[in-house]
């Protein structure tokens, strides 16, 4: 068995994600007779949580495996969004058919549905054909109908993490990231940017490369990750996107966007899904 550095996966699963486990194998009609037959592979790339593989075999062909996600909860991340939203949204969308099953929960955790696909790179966002797949998929999250009120939670958003920021941060560090000066430009950016025939939709707000998978023989689009998921101008959420396609997270200065590979004019996106 592969095992997790941290512990939580050290020499043995958790009773009670072995108890769920067993669970969504019954629903998908399959018998795990021995925990210890249970491959758990450690998936690289999350970034708020730690993602695993988890490989039983099939009942009477036992060179075959059935294969389902466990995502463990990152901790201190109620900091940037609520945990029990973010379920929720999954649930939802996952009942739209937009995402990945969600085929059980525990404590620390949930047991999804694995994706048959890769997760793009910082290079396939700017290939214009695969630019066209998550425009039209995007247009398809936009119009979601999610549960709740649908106002705009992007300034107080914001807001909200320039509380947490001056909370955390020492005088020295205050002032040299201008924190002071910040809830002025949000004021301004807010009043420049909120208009009345402003499309409104179900927007991700955090489409970078990591949060899209592609199957590679239908060239399906899926979007992943849903914690930071609102109701916000449309137009922020393609911006956002833009803004994605200048960042590397696999160097050694992930935060240090390259606007040179900031999308041209003729971008997919700009001219919008056909």
């Amino acid at each position: 068995m592969t095992v997790k550095a941290n512990g939580f996966l050290q020499g043995c699963l958790p009773e009670e994600l072995k108890k769920v486990l067993r669970s969504v194998a019954s629903e998908l009609g399959d018998v795990i007779d021995d925990m210890d037959s249970i491959q758990v592979v450690p998936l690289k790339g999350a970034m708020t949580n730690e993602v695993y593989q988890i490989n039983w075999p099939l009942n009477d062909k036992r060179d075959l495996f059935r294969k389902v996600l466990v995502r463990i909860y990152g901790e201190g991340v109620d900091l940037f969004f609520n945990r029990d939203d973010e379920v929720q949204t999954f649930e939802c969308i996952s009942k739209h058919g937009q995402g990945p099953r969600l085929l059980g929960r525990f404590s620390d955790g949930r047991v999804e549905e694995f994706i048959h696909a890769r997760t793009l790179s910082a290079a396939d966002l700017r290939d214009p054909d695969v630019s066209a797949l998550i425009a039209s998929k995007l247009r398809e999250f936009h119009n979601l109908e999610m549960p709740g009120p649908k106002n705009v939670l992007l300034w107080n958003r914001i807001r909200n993490w320039l509380k947490e920021a001056r909370s955390l941060c020492i005088l020295k560090d205050a002032k040299e990231f201008r924190l002071d000066a910040l809830e002025e430009e949000i004021c301004v950016l807010e009043e420049e940017l909120t208009r009345d025939d402003q499309a409104i939709g179900f927007c991700h707000n955090d489409l970078q490369y990591g949060n899209i998978m592609m199957d590679e023989e239908t060239r399906s689009i899926t979007i992943i990750d849903y914690e930071y998921a609102s109701y916000n101008p449309v137009a922020y959420d393609i911006a956002n996107h833009f803004c994605e396609m200048a960042a590397n997270y696999h160097t050694e200065t992930p935060h240090i966007l390259d606007y040179g590979a900031y999308p041209g004019m003729f971008c997919a996106l700009c001219r919008g899904p056909t």
